[in-house]
């Protein structure tokens, strides 16, 4: 059990690397809100699937009772991880994929900062330690080759994309922990279901109204927009297990191993040609992780 965290850390970011590749593609023709919907479209109706074959396979005779704090971390959960995915969007126009990946993946020191600051989120020395040393990777990765080419614009959008998404994963773990009668895996359930159909009915209505373009634009690329949702839905379902049973700081630490498999389809799908100071905040990566595990 104690280790069950890592492998749903290790699926989330095998399968984020995947989804975000597959977001590169799609942002070629649609828009960024396209993108971002794209997460969720699909996700919705599979996160009710996966909701209802659990209670099937691990029947709960407890009722649910949600709170109203689980509500308003719902919603500010929804609305933020839709910001940081349209700005990893418009990451992936600035710099080459990987490094964009590289760029938002601020997001595991920025979640150590504010839930430790806010949260009373306590990590170890050696945790700490781990979430640093993954922060000089991420410093590394987002280098380039050349320190000129990391514009200032570049530079805050990765840090904003990588905020907003450090108070998604805090506030996902604060709402599963408003659920404590049931076990990990149905809170991590319900949570998802909860965040995806929220962004997924209020982009659908943003879009319907203000843009039907984009939606046609969809349309247009319907089996790569299913790539993306599925990948989407199966890496949120790691992500929110996981932190359900562990600290943020430390599951997001040790899935900036995600890296490793961006670097990987950067390389042999995108053929794109990576830096030695990339090298370097790769193999730091990898080191992090392992601290991360043995705190």
């Amino acid at each position: 059990m104690a280790s069950t965290w890592i492998l749903f850390t290790l699926m989330a970011a095998f399968m984020q690397a995947w989804r975000n590749a597959f977001q590169k593609q799609l942002s070629t023709t649609v828009d960024v809100y396209g993108v971002t919907l794209a997460r969720f479209i699909f996700g919705f109706p599979l996160a009710i699937l996966y909701l209802t074959f659990l209670y099937q396979s691990q029947p709960i005779p407890l009722p649910v009772s949600f709170t109203p704090r689980y509500a308003i971390y719902i919603v500010i959960a929804g609305i933020s991880q839709i910001a940081a995915t349209a700005l990893m969007v418009q990451l992936f126009k600035q710099k080459n994929y990987a490094i964009g990946v590289g760029l938002s993946k601020s997001e595991a020191i920025l979640a150590a900062l504010i839930g430790a600051s806010l949260l009373s989120d306590h990590l170890s020395a050696l945790g700490w330690f781990g979430v640093a040393l993954g922060g000089l990777a991420v410093f590394l990765l987002s280098k380039g080759s050349r320190a000129e080419k990391l514009s200032m614009p570049t530079l805050m959008i990765g840090i904003g994309s990588g905020l907003c998404f450090a108070i998604t994963s805090l506030l996902v773990r604060e709402a599963s922990l408003e659920l404590p009668q049931l076990p990990f895996i149905h809170r991590a359930a319900w949570v998802l279901l909860s965040i995806i159909g929220f962004q997924c009915v209020s982009m659908l209505i943003y879009l319907g109204l203000f843009s039907r373009q984009t939606l046609k634009a969809m349309w247009a690329r319907l089996g790569l927009t299913f790539k993306v949702s599925l990948c989407s839905f199966i890496a949120s379902l790691g992500w929110f297990t996981a932190m359900s049973m562990q600290s943020v700081a430390i599951v997001k630490t040790l899935g900036q191993i995600e890296i490793l498999f961006s670097l990987l389809i950067s390389a042999y799908f995108f053929k794109e040609k990576l830096a030695k100071a990339e090298h370097w905040g790769l193999l730091l990566v990898v080191i992090a992780a392992i601290l991360v595990i043995w705190a």
